[in-house]
């Protein structure tokens, strides 16, 4: 049919549909300039393997869905059979659809079909004015029999000079911890089988020209956006091929499709840069900013009580936080875990939604007044999805877990799954949250938990991960589609469900139930690679982190959770004036910040000294930024050595300054630098490549920069 060439913000996609079968990539990255007809079919032939020795007599094509019956050995693009039958595919292209509007996405939709597999494919490419790819693909059985399908996968091509790879793993209180190595031959493979998106998951699978960095390198990467059991690969093949590809990890027997049923993958998205793993995350953050429904109001500071009264509701207790939390500057309070029925522990209580009348004698409404007079949002805890055994709900209902039949799966805090793929479990969870809500117009915000795997989880015999994660989804689009002000975080054993999936449903993340800001430092800086600051739940801690049992001054932890949507997960009302004073200063800062550090650019500084980390937010105009440079442990040498601070304008001049109004960090200098007190001023340029000494801080300290144009 014809060669398309998609462009937007320095980014190409060209798509070879020549031929009778689906189309290949032939490439996706940087922008190959302008091409006439006859550029892109040189381009297209000079990409096509030659045919060697002990090989096909024809060269093997990777298409969009790759197939066997093209020649192509590694993992498939879609596997499935019909009772054994139908287990390969030749599909032949049907038709395209090409929309390139002068301005917003550019779509191509691919039809294509296989009678005698008795299927039919479509296949939606997208690329985003800011450069972001999202691939998905459509199957529909057309069959006279049921299809079983096993994966649905989208894949992209990735060119011989990415030669390393990264992604991220962890675990509780440690997420997002990142792993990196050289990419050899064979499959990549990372597979999510918790039955949501996992402490350990990937976020991105980032493949990079030898020794990316930050600021850095050439980068492909992609994001499978789906909050169930998911798949994130590279692969490179002995024939020189190599990919990047993700999607759905469906059980066996979890997708059977009748005759004329679909099954639709998850958006894979994909995102290139040439100016390393910030770049990517620009383009990301600028997508994600751009969606209609991303928030728009200023994020509010958040006091969240769990940490000052975890269990021990007490109206007078929680009233004191409330008036602490209005002198300091905070501007939502979050009740925590504990207010409804028959919950004193984690043992107890899950699934009966109903306020606890011998806690709350007259309900939550005097707490919520309470609040509401002294300025601040309220928000409530909840975890609709979950079931205690013991509790209400669990006795007349035992059969509305999500289980094997015949026994239930191993217990996690106490607690089970709720199938929500059953109509009358899902709308009793449902009326429960929509009559909460409506009972209580204060509630402005739900911190919605989630805090098991869902593990042998069936659904009428049959695995049920996939329907019990559209059936959230739904249930998350009912509440906002009837509560349109309500805003919900997405917390699941603190970050294990932080995918784009849920973010299209929720306007934050709690990205770890762990508040020590040392581990804090690692875990938002990977977390941000995906997601803007504004996304990202970020709260000063108590003295001694519950979580390590580490200490920490005020200072430290203060600077931290500056670069985020702020909050507080601490005992105020014990706290000293001294620490209330500092408190309040830190939480103005960040207000006064706040319109930059939720709308500029994010830049990491590849510095070379491990010990030494350094991130700031650059405005887009590039008329300020702030810098924060933290000393994580000591160093061998004695003065780490200048700071770069990228992401500046190089011909213009900017002032950098200590912030002003907190206290300054701890040093070891017997003399600061000379130029800390009154500050200096340099060329972004000289900034950049020069950069700065600053003080030599002790251990665990953190230094916040201003720095602002003077023309």
């Amino acid at each position: 049919m014809t060669i398309l060439h998609l462009r937007r913000a320095r980014t190409s996609l060209v798509l070879d549909a020549r031929g009778p079968g689906l189309p290949r990539v032939v490439h996706w990255g940087g922008d190959v300039g302008d091409l006439d007809d006859d550029g892109l079919r040189q381009l297209t032939d000079a990409t096509v393997p030659p045919v060697v020795p002990s090989s096909f007599d024809q060269p093997t094509v990777l298409s969009v869905l790759p197939e066997a019956s093209a020649g192509w050995s590694g993992r498939p693009g879609l596997a499935g059979h019909r009772d054994g039958a139908g287990w390969s595919t030749a599909f032949r292209l049907d038709g395209l659809d090409v929309d390139q509007p002068a301005d917003g996405p550019a779509r191509v939709t691919v039809r294509a079909s296989d009678p005698a597999a008795g299927l039919t494919v479509t296949i939606e490419i997208t690329l985003d004015p800011y450069g972001l790819l999202t691939v998905r693909h459509r199957l529909r059985n057309d069959g006279d029999g049921a299809y079983e399908l096993r994966e649905l996968t989208p894949v992209l091509p990735v060119p011989a000079v990415a030669t390393e790879l990264l992604d991220l793993t962890g675990r509780w209180c440690r997420e997002r911890s990142p792993q990196r190595h050289p990419w050899q031959h064979g499959a990549w493979v990372r597979e999510g089988r918790h039955g949501r998106t996992g402490h350990d998951a990937t976020l991105l699978l980032v493949a990079g020209t030898t020794g990316f960095g930050f600021g850095h390198g050439e980068v492909w990467a992609v994001h499978t956006a789906w909050s169930g059991d998911h798949v994130t690969f590279a692969e490179r093949r002995p024939t020189g091929e190599s990919t990047l590809g993700g999607g759905e990890l469906l059980a066996p027997g979890e997708i059977r499709l009748d005759p004329g049923e679909s099954y639709e993958s998850p958006l894979l998205y994909a995102v290139w840069s040439d100016a390393g793993l910030d770049g990517l995350s620009d383009v990301l953050h600028t997508h994600l900013r751009a969606r209609p429904g991303h928030p728009r109001s200023p994020r509010p500071v958040t006091l969240n009580v769990w940490e000052a009264v975890y269990f021990d509701h007490d109206l007078d207790r929680l009233r004191a936080l409330a008036d602490r939390a209005a002198q300091i500057g905070v501007e939502r309070f979050v009740l925590d875990d504990g207010w409804f029925r028959g919950r004193r522990d984690d043992t107890a209580g899950l699934g009966d939604w109903y306020v606890d009348e011998g806690v709350w004698p007259d309900g939550l409404q005097p707490l919520i007044d309470h609040v509401t007079g002294r300025g601040l949002q309220f928000g409530l805890w909840v975890e609709p999805e979950m079931v205690n055994p013991d509790s209400d709900l669990f006795r007349a209902h035992p059969d509305w877990v999500l289980a094997v039949p015949g026994r239930l799966p191993p217990a996690w805090r106490h607690q089970q799954v709720l199938d929500l793929g059953r109509p009358e479990a899902y709308d009793h969870v449902l009326e429960r949250l929509d009559t909460l809500l409506t009972d209580h117009p204060g509630i402005r915000y739900l911190k919605w938990d989630q805090n098991r795997d869902l593990t042998e989880a069936g659904h009428h015999g049959r695995p049920g991960v996939h329907g019990q994660t559209l059936a959230v989804y739904r249930l998350f689009d009912e509440l906002r589609g009837r509560h349109p002000g309500v805003e919900i975080e997405s917390c699941s054993s603190g970050g294990a469900r932080v995918d784009l999936a849920i973010l299209a449903r929720t306007d934050r993340v709690w990205a770890s139930d762990c508040n020590d800001a040392l581990e804090r430092l690692s875990i938002q800086r990977w977390t941000g690679l995906l997601l803007p600051p504004e996304l990202i739940g970020t709260h000063v801690g108590p003295e001694r982190s519950h979580t390590t049992n580490r200490v920490h001054d005020l200072g430290f932890r203060a600077a931290t959770a500056l670069f985020g949507h702020h909050g507080i997960e601490w005992d105020i009302a014990s706290i000293s004036a001294a620490e209330q004073t500092e408190l309040a200063a830190w939480v103005a800062l960040h207000k006064r910040l706040r319109p930059l550090l939720h709308a500029g650019r994010v830049v990491r500084v590849d510095h070379p000294d491990p010990a030494v980390w350094a991130h700031g937010v650059v405005d887009h105009d590039n008329t300020r930024a702030v810098y924060a440079v933290a000393r994580l442990a000591t160093s061998v040498t004695q003065v780490p050595g200048a700071v770069r601070l990228p992401g500046l304008d190089p011909g213009r001049r900017y002032r950098v300054r200590q912030v002003s109004g907190v206290p300054a960090p701890a040093t070891i200098d017997l003399s600061a630098p000379t130029w800390l007190a009154a500050g200096l001023t340099l060329s972004g340029a000289a900034l950049a490549r020069v950069g700065v000494q600053l003080p030599a801080l002790h251990p665990e300290q953190s230094l916040v920069l201003e720095v602002d144009s003077v023309g």
